[in-house]
């Protein structure tokens, strides 16, 4: 076994990252007994619904390309739990990781065992990654911070710092368990990371989730910047490997950017993600150098999200696991790419609207798609496939155009079998569903599976 291999089975034997503890103490304990290292430098805090970690590699590009050194937190992960902790936009060495999670365990272990005393949970998988990224980023030194919440905001764990900006993406219904099944009641969780002396940076919301994080906004007397009103995007043009984006921010115009990435909902992400650099390096006053800004924007990449992993045909992986994700990624595939058919290759989570984001997928792609592959991940929180294309068929996908697989390597083979069959050359597959399938199958793609 190796060392990182150790010191991954070390955490993943604490509560799994679905149960994360509506609890902040234990947190602060760690952070007291550490030194404090989530004070060592300023703080972009991100959460929302989705778009929250293509908007946090946008914002870590934007600011590496103004020559600060950037530390990114950002869950969960496609291959490697490296990936969650990135220096200087890459995952920290694996022998980095080891070295400093082996020199704060013991200091863990104490709060672990006040945890224990008072009967509560130990900290959690989560609470230990988010711990062991602060203690990183203390380290190495970085100047500035991206961090992105696990789930939802007021008692995630990476709330324990204090975010000299707060970035929303849109909210809209996921985690409804947890957080709530309206927009508002999300809102207010997810407001929960705004701080005093911050700074509030929005993409449009919903009406209600919208009027409450005004309200906080004005409770604590920090500025704001609200997409549409504040910042907006002038114009989008369809481009060979992405789009050209021009982008009215808080202070300039910033025109001509490349984005490297698909769809409407990544120039609203990068719209948000200028914002928050505005905000950050000049208080939204401040017009940021444009041949920065397109540098930044050209460099910035997102794995898992509309990925291209493989050509002819063409495979593509998407980690949407709500129905506005698959929504946003269908109307981008139907935007940038000229499949004449598609292959659908889904596996679904268990606490996720599988039937929802099923019977989305069907409206959505409507006649580009007649195959349906249902497989599911290695991850004990999939949806048995077997399970999941019930749903798939109350859904009202035909029975005849469902293939069911519990192999990954025989779902890619029957799926790129039937991207095939056309006489056009032009079919694609679009592997998506949860981000741990798109993980393990880009492991076998990449891997020359």
């Amino acid at each position: 076994m190796s060392e990182l291999n150790r010191v991954y089975r070390e955490l993943l034997d604490r509560a799994p990252e679905n149960k994360m503890e509506p609890r902040m103490d234990p947190m602060f304990r760690a952070m007291e007994i550490l030194g404090e290292p989530q004070k060592s430098c300023p703080v972009i805090h991100i959460t929302g619904t989705n778009g929250k970690t293509s908007t946090a590699r946008m914002i870590e590009s934007l600011l590496r390309a103004h020559d600060l050194r950037t530390g990114r937190y950002s869950s969960p992960h496609l291959v490697s739990v490296t990936e969650r902790i990135s220096v200087d936009g890459e995952p920290v060495p694996d022998e980095t990781f080891v070295r400093v999670w082996d020199e704060i365990s013991p200091f863990l272990e104490i709060v672990d065992a006040e945890l224990d005393e008072s009967g509560q949970t130990r900290l959690t998988y989560f609470e230990a990654v988010t711990i062991l990224a602060f203690a990183i980023f203390a380290e190495a030194p970085v100047d500035v911070v991206v961090l992105e919440v696990g789930l939802g905001g007021i008692t995630d764990a990476t709330n324990v710092a204090d975010g000299d900006v707060s970035v929303i993406t849109p909210i809209s219904l996921d985690h409804t368990d947890l957080l709530g099944d309206t927009t508002e009641l999300i809102a207010q969780e997810k407001v929960g990371i705004l701080k005093p002396g911050g700074y509030l940076v929005s993409a449009v919301q919903p009406v209600d989730a919208a009027d409450v994080l005004l309200a906080r906004a004005r409770e604590l007397e920090v500025p704001t910047a609200f997409e549409s009103i504040d910042f907006r995007l002038l114009d989008r043009q369809v481009a060979v490997g992405g789009q050209l984006l021009s982008i009215q921010g808080q202070a300039a115009t910033y025109d001509e950017i490349f984005l490297p990435l698909f769809g409407a909902h990544q120039a609203q992400n990068a719209e948000v993600a200028l914002a928050a650099v505005e905000a950050f390096l000049g208080g939204g006053q401040r017009e940021l150098n444009t041949e920065l800004v397109r540098e930044g924007f050209a460099a910035t990449s997102s794995p898992g999200r509309l990925e291209l992993v493989r050509t002819a045909p063409s495979i593509l992986v998407d980690a949407g696991h709500n129905p506005d994700g698959i929504r946003v990624s269908a109307e981008a595939i139907r935007e940038s790419f000229g499949f004449s058919r598609l292959v659908l290759m889904v596996g679904i989570l268990q606490e996720k609207d599988a039937e929802a984001m099923l019977y989305t997928m069907r409206e959505e792609y409507g006649d580009l798609v007649e195959d349906l592959c249902i497989t599911q991940s290695s991850s004990p929180r999939a949806i048995p496939a077997g399970e999941l294309a019930n749903m798939a068929l109350a859904a009202g996908w035909p029975e005849e155009d469902i293939h069911v697989t519990e192999d990954l390597e025989d779902a890619i083979e029957w799926s790129v079998g039937r991207a095939e069959a056309g006489d056009d050359l032009s079919g694609g597959v679009l592997v998506t569903g949860s981000i741990t399938l798109v993980g393990e199958v880009t492991t076998l793609l990449k891997g020359g599976a």
